[in-house]
C-alpha cells in the first residue's frame, strides 16, 4: 500500500510538543533494535524528510545532522540483543521506543508512532501505518534511528570484518546467511532468531 492510497492523517493534537517515534532493526539477525523520538520545531522546518529507507546514505547523514541541530527535542535509545532474546523482538522494539520517549530532554505531550500499535507509554498518541512516509516527525525519527544503527553495524564490521556487517547491516541476506553458516554466530547475534538458532545447534 502506497502512502497516497492511505486516508489523510488526522492528528488529535494541536500543540507543538508532538513527538514522532520510529524504530530500525526489527529484521536483522544481529545487534540492538534502535528507536528514536523527535519533536520538530515548526519555526525551523527541514526540507526533504522522508522514510529513511528511501534515502541515500549521504542524504541520511546530512538530514541526521540537520535534525539534531534544528529539532526542539530528540533522543535515540535501544533494546539490547539480550533483551530481544528475552522479551522477543516485538516487545523489545516497544521497550526501545519507550526509552527514546522517556529520554527526550523536552517532554512530549503527544506521540505519533510508526506502525499499527502504540508502545504502551503514558503519553497519549496514535499509531500511524506507513508513518515515516506520512509525517515529517516520524520520518525524522526513522532517520536518526537508521543512522545510529548503521553506525553500530559499521563498528561491528571493524571488529569482525569477515561477516560483511557494513554492507548488509545485519539483515538476513544471502551473504550474511552464508557467512553465518561458515563462521558461526557471534555473541552479538540474536539467539532467538531462526537462522541463528539453527547454526548454534551445529556449533
Amino acid at each position: 500500500m502506497k502512502p497516497y492510497d492511505l486516508p489523510p492523517l488526522t492528528i488529535d493534537y494541536q500543540g507543538t510538543l508532538l513527538a514522532g517515534v520510529d524504530e530500525v532493526g526489527r529484521g536483522p539477525l544481529v545487534g540492538a533494535v534502535v528507536a528514536a523520538a523527535v519533536i520538530l520545531d515548526p519555526a525551523r522546518p527541514i526540507a526533504g524528510l522522508a522514510d529513511s529507507k528511501q534515502l541515500t546514505t549521504e542524504r541520511r547523514a546530512r538530514l541526521d545532522g540537520e535534525i539534531r541541530e534544528k529539532a526542539l527535542s530528540f533522543a535515540v535509545a535501544e533494546a539490547s540483543v539480550a533483551e530481544i532474546d528475552e522479551l522477543n523482538i516485538y516487545h523489545a522494539t516497544h521497550l526501545a521506543m519507550r526509552r527514546a520517549i522517556d529520554s527526550l530532554p523536552l517532554a512530549a505531550e503527544y506521540l505519533l508512532v510508526d506502525g499499527n500499535r502504540l508502545p504502551g507509554h503514558h503519553v497519549p498518541g496514535q499509531a500511524v501505518v506507513k508513518g515515516d512516509a506520512r509525517h515529517p516527525a516520524i520520518a525524522a525519527a526513522s532517520i536518526l534511528a537508521k543512522v545510529a544503527r548503521d553506525a553500530q553495524m559499521v563498528a561491528l564490521d571493524g571488529l569482525f570484518p569477515g561477516y560483511g556487517f557494513a554492507r548488509h547491516k545485519g539483515y538476513p541476506t544471502r551473504e550474511h546467511l552464508a557467512v553465518l553458516e561458515r563462521l558461526g554466530p557471534l555473541p552479538e547475534h540474536r539467539r532467538s532468531f531462526g537462522p541463528v538458532k539453527r547454526q548454534l545447534a551445529l556449533f
